[in-house]
């Protein structure tokens, strides 16, 4: 896609600091400036959301994701990840390229990287009826 930021991130049209990169995806920082060490991990081939990544590229950005989470936790001193994700507008996506943010966790770090909810209103077995899968 021409105009999707992160594809030209990922064919070097624009600078982005890589912090890893094969042949399928490719994870970099996050400039937003908003925590220490925040990583987006992207799939080069532009797909929207997860919505619409076919199973192998799916697999690769997990792969990638799993590969970048070992190596912040056993050489760059941090103890855990959040991994955040939106899928759409209505969800907060930001940017219409699939893609998972890492949050990389100290003990103690002050960062509160779980969404406040007012709580659900309606009940659980009413949602449940609705939005359970019967057909695999």
């Amino acid at each position: 896609m021409t105009d999707c930021v992160f594809c030209k991130i990922a064919a070097g049209e624009i600078p982005g600091m890589k912090v890893y990169e094969d042949a399928r995806t490719l994870a970099f920082m996050d400039t937003a400036g908003d925590v220490d060490g925040h990583i987006l991990i992207i799939p080069k081939a532009h797909r929207e959301s997860i919505m619409d990544c076919e199973p192998g590229t799916l697999h690769a950005v997990m792969d990638t994701v799993q590969r970048v989470c070992a190596h912040l936790t056993r050489a760059c001193g941090y103890t855990g990840v959040n991994l955040l994700n939106a899928n759409g507008e209505s969800a907060g996506q930001s940017v219409p390229h699939f893609h998972i943010h890492l949050i990389p966790r100290k003990p103690d770090d002050s960062i509160d990287a779980w969404p406040r909810f007012p709580g659900a209103a309606q009940e659980i077995q009413s949602v449940f009826e609705r939005v359970r899968m019967t057909e695999r």
